[in-house]
């Protein structure tokens, strides 16, 4: 049996050490702060090693029980607990590895930051919010975890605060995810509603005592003879569609994905922090965790594969056209976690959760591997600008390799195993479906044609970065050619403008464009490189010619190491349990029905072992088109590099789009943000300046203005006036005299 005493320790241990790091870091200086919070994230993920092993050789048994109550009213109350399973304890593991490997890593890349030990204590404090998320047993808990993850998020996005660019991206990624979160409280709200608990065996145990149930919005109205339908949901598709449009803000789905690639503004552990294991995964898990109430709605799993397939194939497109390393990883993460999402909605909720575990190593190993290449060009992120590097970075070189291989579904890769699964059960699922023209037809495509793209772009990072010509040694004496500096200036005078109109304070443009004067080395969406404020020692390579890259230190190598083991290991060490196995049997219970996992139960079937798998897998349409894109991305970046500029001026009106992100961050920035600037203005002119100002405080001084003026008349200061008054007043009391006597 699972002790209470373990889970406490493992969800309070990264706590422990975010309170001495963010408390007493100054005091106890670097080593310490760093000691105590690799400590307590390393003591987590040992323990969350224990409880796995001890669930998956069945000694212990799932764990489900209160820790505190901290109110109750009347039949309502709420809860602080855990709910341990197989789905919990895979999350647990993932969650405090990969960030384990993260704040070790974080003591070579910031090494030279001043905030040294604040930065380690938002990341400790960051395990300890996702720790809180993913064990928790009930929605209140839930939904603290979700918030936490959030903020801390927010600190993290923006800790290199006194730069503008920073600011705004850590503000829009709070705002965006604010919309979803409404969403998701809503979800929660009604959960309460209609189940009367907020405790998840409860509420799944009588998941299907809504089935039939609706709900009206607005009702049917009545008006100058005309009749008017109202809006009705049915209760569970209205509880599912809330719910998940707060994944959507966390797991950074469209339209709610605009925050993610503005992330990059963070150093770069941050980035494989938030993009890898912790927060965009947190929607992926709710979703699977909640699989018994969205398998009770077919319209919540069509909006759902919708939303994911459109993420999967749009977002990746972008990444084609990314010149910043930072931002071509991002926008990858943002069309795996498409794929997830797909997976979801064809019901493959454990395809989904396992590609969610096999993405965090690869992902992560992709982020800290951008990180290591950018320490060596010292805080340069533009790929054109790279080049030849593997001879100088082997380590570096071969780990990413690796990392791009599984990114791809290459066979035999970890990725390969969870993405070709994903694809495979949205195609069983879209022959399964109606007719050609429908979601799930439309869900197969996106993940088939993503495949290709993914493969492009991932090769073509790998081709700009580490072959070919060494670009860096043709650059200026600042490492930047006049084209590239141009055009980071225009880049961010475009990023201050949004800021400008998002804040109302036109000087922030002036703030970002004075930020490009003073940082010769920033590039295109490249704004990290204000890491280099705190690292000036790097920017000697200004005075003495091109930067001579070099390996980075054992602190950053070694995790890049223990991440790639797993990316080319653990997928087929895995795949037949957690897939085609019973490891979430105790888990993902939908109507307690072996058939619960339409699309994985006919693959299951045709499952005889990895290597079967992944030689099956050579003959299928996902390696074929990962083949494509690895061939044209050859030939347009080793073999004729002089077409890849002549190819992107003939595409010009489609790049622009792409380079535009299809006009999302106008629509949310110059659309929504600029329109709600522009309501509150129109607000304060009528209700503030004209109600409030107008009628309540400059109307009453009127009103006294006048009425004093008119008393001011009374008092001349003339005598005989006052004796007038005097003989008038007398007069009335003389004439009142006889009716107050009762005469």
């Amino acid at each position: 049996m699972l002790s209470m005493t373990i889970l406490l320790i493992i969800a309070l241990a990264p706590l422990a050490g975010a309170v001495i790091a963010g408390l007493f870091g100054q005091r106890v200086g670097r080593t310490v702060a760093h000691s105590v919070t690799i400590a307590g994230v390393a003591i987590s993920c040992l323990l969350s090693m224990q409880v796995l092993y001890l669930l998956v050789t069945h000694q212990a048994d799932p764990f489900n029980r209160n820790v505190y109550t901290f109110y109750e009213i009347g039949a309502y109350s709420g809860h602080i607990g855990f709910m341990i399973d197989n789905l919990t304890a895979m999350m647990m593991v993932v969650v405090t590895f990969v960030s384990l490997l993260v704040h070790v890593y974080t003591i070579g890349y910031m090494k030279d930051d001043p905030g040294y030990q604040r930065f380690f204590a938002y990341i400790s404090l960051f395990t300890f919010s996702m720790l809180m998320l993913v064990m928790s047993n009930n929605f209140l808990q839930l939904f603290f975890g979700w918030e936490a993850v959030g903020l801390v998020s927010y600190l993290l996005i923006g800790f290199w605060f006194k730069r503008p660019s920073a600011i705004f991206a850590n503000m829009k990624a709070f705002l965006v995810n604010r919309v979803g979160d409404f969403g998701f409280l809503i979800g929660i709200a009604a959960v309460l509603y209609f189940y009367g608990t907020l405790d998840y065996s409860l509420v799944f145990a009588n998941a299907s005592m809504q089935v039939g149930a609706s709900i009206t919005l607005v009702p049917e109205l009545h008006f100058l003879g005309m009749q008017f339908h109202g809006l009705q949901f049915a209760v569970l598709g209205f509880i599912c569609v809330c719910l998940f449009i707060g994944a959507m803000g966390k797991s950074a789905q469209v339209p709610l994905h605009v925050w993610l690639p503005d992330s990059m503004e963070g150093p770069t552990p941050i980035s494989a922090l938030i993009h890898a294991a912790t927060m965009v995964t947190a929607g992926i898990f709710m979703v699977a965790r909640m699989s018994p109430l969205f398998e009770l709605s077919q319209s919540a799993l069509d909006f759902v594969l919708f939303i994911g397939a459109t993420t999967a194939l749009f977002t990746g497109l972008i990444g084609v056209v990314q010149n910043d390393i930072k931002r071509v990883v991002a926008y990858s993460t943002l069309s795996q976690l498409g794929y997830m999402t797909v997976a979801l909605g064809v019901s493959a909720y454990s395809a989904a959760v396992y590609h969610l575990m096999t993405h965090a190593f690869f992902k992560a190993l992709l982020f800290l591997g951008a990180g290591s290449v950018i320490i060596a060009m010292h805080h340069e992120q533009d790929m054109r600008k790279m080049g030849g590097l593997r001879k100088y970075m082997p380590i570096t070189f071969i780990t990413m390799w690796i990392g791009t291989l599984a990114l791809t579904g290459m066979p035999f890769f970890s990725g390969f195993y969870s993405k070709d699964t994903i694809i495979e059960a949205a195609a069983h699922h879209a022959h399964e479906s109606v007719g050609y023209f429908n979601v799930a037809w439309y869900g197969y495509a996106a993940v088939l044609i993503g495949v290709l793209i993914t493969s492009f772009y991932s090769f073509r990072l790998l081709y700009l970065t580490f072959h070919g010509e060494e670009r860096f040694r043709h650059a200026d004496a600042h490492g930047h050619d006049d084209h590239a500096e141009a055009e980071a200036a225009a880049h961010l005078e475009h990023d201050a403008a949004h800021a400008s109109v998002a804040g109302g304070h036109e000087h922030d443009a002036h703030a970002v464009n004075g930020d490009v004067a003073g940082h010769a080395h920033a590039s295109g969406d490249a704004a990290v490189h204000a890491h280099h404020d705190a690292h000036a020692e790097d920017d000697d390579h200004a005075s003495h010619g091109p930067v001579e890259p070099k390996e980075s230190p054992w602190v950053v190598t070694v995790p890049l190491i223990l991440l790639a083991i797993p990316s080319l290991l653990v997928g087929m060490f895995t795949v037949k349990p957690m897939l085609f196995g019973d490891f979430f049997a105790n888990s993902i219970q939908v109507n307690e029905t072996p058939e619960h996992l339409k699309a994985m139960s006919a693959l299951a079937e045709e499952f005889h072992d990895a290597v079967s798998m992944a030689l099956h897998g050579f003959a299928q349409p996902p390696f074929v088109l990962a083949l494509l894109g690895f061939l044209w991305a050859t030939y347009l970046y080793l073999f004729n590099p002089a077409l890849a500029p002549r190819l992107r001026a003939m595409f010009s009106p489609l790049v622009r789009i792409l380079d535009n992100k299809y006009g999302m961050d106008d629509l949310w920035i110059g659309g929504f943000a600029a329109g709600g600037v522009k309501l509150g203005k129109a607000a304060w002119k009528f209700i503030d300046a004209g109600l409030i100002d107008g009628l309540a405080v400059n109307g009453t001084a009127w009103v006294i203005d006048r009425v004093s003026a008119l008393l001011r008349q009374s008092q001349s200061g003339y005598l005989y006036h006052y004796a007038f008054a005097m003989i008038l007043g007398l007069i009335a009391l003389l004439a009142m005299l006889p009716g107050m006597l009762g005469y």
